[in-house]
């Protein structure tokens, strides 16, 4: 299967260098399309592909093509690609907010799965939400599956709208946890601990509550009883968590995501 990739970013080459370390593709058939020479260049001295700098030199070449570009960049690209798309090939888009329709209308297109993909990716440990065009069959979305799956975890879901929920959770999601992270790296500096020693406290707590959590039926009330006791330490920080109402704050925060997504969407279609 010849992929070739638009958009040789971060997102574009964790998934070139995902299907080159699974075996799906080879870096025979593995192409990428970059519009700056610079990046070009870099790209071409990590041998993960054959890299291009135009349109017509490689969109006929791919069966399947992954749009990896800013959301911004869509009304220059589309034009360059269209004359040369054909209505067999299968799109990928993971650019947010651009909508099926944009898409297709934009390329001239039918089979297009539009995906949200988030930064864990990049170490195998993604989330990723996708669905499809009724023109896309169902051994190219199995297909699809196994190439999304390279990077972690996948969920299809029947509804596009669904993608703008999945971006408010599992899209922005790390930046979340990484902030809750952060509050509680300051904590321990206050507490006395060296930045390296509260960065690893943290660090590890998370990685270990998530694992416990992922290997048993629990949900994450019962684990906070199980940690709690009465009048001990843990309750003392639920209790005040509760009470300055953060567990409504992340809900909201979550809402807002999910509510700017649908704007973007908007202002993209």
């Amino acid at each position: 299967m010849k992929i070739l990739v638009i958009g040789g970013g971060n997102m574009g080459m964790t998934y070139a260098q995902s299907f080159l370390r699974a075996q799906i593709t080879n870096k025979k058939d593995m192409m990428i399309l970059e519009k700056s020479p610079k990046k070009a260049e870099e790209l071409a001295k990590q041998d993960i592909g054959t890299v291009y700098a135009t349109p017509e030199e490689c969109i006929n070449k791919a069966d399947l093509i992954i749009l990896a570009v800013k959301p911004q960049d869509t009304g220059l690209l589309f034009d360059s690609l269209k004359p040369h798309v054909d209505a067999q090939q299968v799109f990928v888009s993971i650019m947010a907010g651009v909508t099926i329709e944009t898409i297709c209308t934009g390329l001239g297109i039918k089979k297009v799965i539009r995906a949200m993909p988030n930064l864990p990716a990049q170490v195998g440990m993604g989330m990723t939400a996708y669905t499809s065009t009724d023109s896309v069959t169902r051994i190219e979305l199995v297909m699809v599956q196994n190439l999304l799956n390279t990077t972690g975890k996948t969920v299809y879901v029947e509804g596009e709208e669904f993608i703008d929920a999945t971006t408010a959770i599992s899209g922005s999601g790390p930046a979340y946890v990484y902030y809750f992270m952060d509050a509680m790296i300051t904590a321990a500096k206050q507490l006395g601990f060296s930045n390296s020693q509260a960065e690893l406290l943290v660090s590890q707590t998370f990685k270990g509550a998530v694992d416990l959590y992922n290997k048993s039926d629990l949900s994450c009330e019962e684990w906070i009883a199980r940690v709690s006791s009465k009048g001990g330490t843990t309750e003392a920080a639920i209790n005040s968590y509760r009470a300055n109402k953060v567990h409504k704050d992340i809900i909201d925060g979550a809402k807002a995501a999910f509510n700017r997504a649908i704007e973007l969407g908007k202002v993209k279609s």
